[in-house]
């Protein structure tokens, strides 16, 4: 295989706001000789229509659902890769291939010396039918059969790309769900620590939409939790959790906080005053999210010794949140993902294209600890494109 390649990292995370896409340039075929750049990156939004149905299939699960979104999330995902090249002055056909992570829809860890399983949706066939590219995809399967959590996957591309020397270096990334990437320092010979630590922004995210009547999809900048009151004892009641106190490697999603989580708060709550008592509540859940990473911390990952933190995704611009972090973890630096200078909301599809330049040459790239496969193993599933 030619030893420069052109790959797309495509994706679609768990706060549903778009399609990722990171369009990477790769130079070698080995560890000893690898080396990348970033040429583009885009967040394609969804529009409104798509999300709705995206969260109508994920709440109904009917067969007929999953079987007509897998085919449309591949056309929509083929659309974005079309765009990003299109801004980026490139042809599709100049890909060497699209490495595709799809949408989780469903994700079952396992448990009790049990397998678990995990389905993403995308269909790579279609997209390799309408680009024309070689497509990698469904990431996690191998790494699940392998008895781990497929997940998280970004682990070993983080260890490739941002390992400081002399730093012990955390990368906290605050989607929909909340993940912790313990980086040792470059040469080491410690194995990254990854995993999710509870919600991110998804319960959040929920409240906000139903208090504004879906006028707005997210609390922009932490306004609302800043206008709210936390409630203690609600907080109370949603840190015994028992996913809080389960020791790593662990994964979770939607189907643990998701809309279920948030309509039993709801059904709990009589408020007095509506619009008060939605801030409280997303206050609250403000500080749920912020505590429950802090708790993660402090149990499992400031014990391996931490140097510096940089926080990405979208909760990274909500203030309340990372005002809290920073208050909680100092004398630990909590610095913006900016400074590692690559754009943070690109991390997790610049991590599926580097998983897809592994596949490629035949590179394993999960994690054993991390995820607790019982071994390495080679990433994805090949779907060759179309010849010209």
């Amino acid at each position: 295989m030619n030893s420069e390649q052109l790959i797309a990292g495509v994706m679609s995370g768990t706060s549903l706001d778009g399609i990722d896409v990171a369009l990477v340039h790769f130079k070698g075929s080995s560890l000893e000789d690898f080396s990348w750049n970033l040429m583009a990156f885009e967040v394609i939004p969804y529009e409104t229509y798509r999300q709705t149905l995206l969260f109508e299939v994920m709440q109904e699960g009917t067969p007929e659902g999953f079987c007509r979104i897998n085919k449309d999330l591949g056309e929509w995902m083929s659309e974005a890769v079309f765009k990003v090249c299109e801004s980026a002055g490139l042809s599709p056909r100049d890909l060497t291939a699209i490495g595709c992570h799809g949408h989780t829809m469903w994700h079952i860890p396992p448990e009790s010396g049990m397998r678990g399983s995990t389905l993403q949706l995308g269909d790579p066939a279609t997209v390799a039918e309408l680009t024309g590219v070689t497509v990698v995809s469904d990431f996690r399967s191998r790494d699940v059969a392998a008895g781990g959590h497929g997940a998280p996957l970004v682990a070993w591309p983080d260890q490739l790309l941002y390992s400081a020397p002399n730093k012990n270096r955390v990368l906290h990334n605050i989607g929909g769900m909340s993940n912790v990437t313990w980086l040792p320092q470059s040469g080491s010979t410690e194995p990254p620590v990854a995993f999710d630590t509870g919600p991110g922004m998804v319960l959040i995210d929920e409240v906000a939409r139903r208090a504004t009547n879906n006028e707005l999809p997210f609390d922009v900048g932490g306004e609302m939790a800043q206008r709210g009151r936390i409630d203690e004892g609600l907080l109370t009641i949603l840190l015994d959790d028992d996913y809080l106190r389960l020791e790593p490697p662990k994964t979770t999603g939607r189907e643990r906080y998701g809309r279920t989580y948030v309509d039993r708060l709801t059904d709990n709550i009589v408020p007095n005053s509506k619009d008060l008592a939605w801030h409280d509540l997303i206050a609250t859940l403000t500080a749920f999210t912020a505590r429950s990473i802090v708790i993660a911390y402090r149990m499992w990952v400031v014990p391996l010794g931490v140097d510096e933190i940089f926080l990405m995704g979208g909760g990274s611009k909500n203030r309340v949140l990372t005002d809290t972090l920073r208050k909680e973890l100092a004398p630990i630096p909590v610095n913006d993902g900016g400074e590692l200078g690559v754009d943070p909301d690109a991390r997790e599809a610049l991590a599926f294209a580097v998983l897809t330049w592994a596949h490629l040459h035949g590179l394993p790239a999960n994690v054993p600890y991390a995820t607790g496969a019982c071994g390495s193993r080679i990433l994805g599933s090949l779907t060759p494109g179309v010849s010209s």
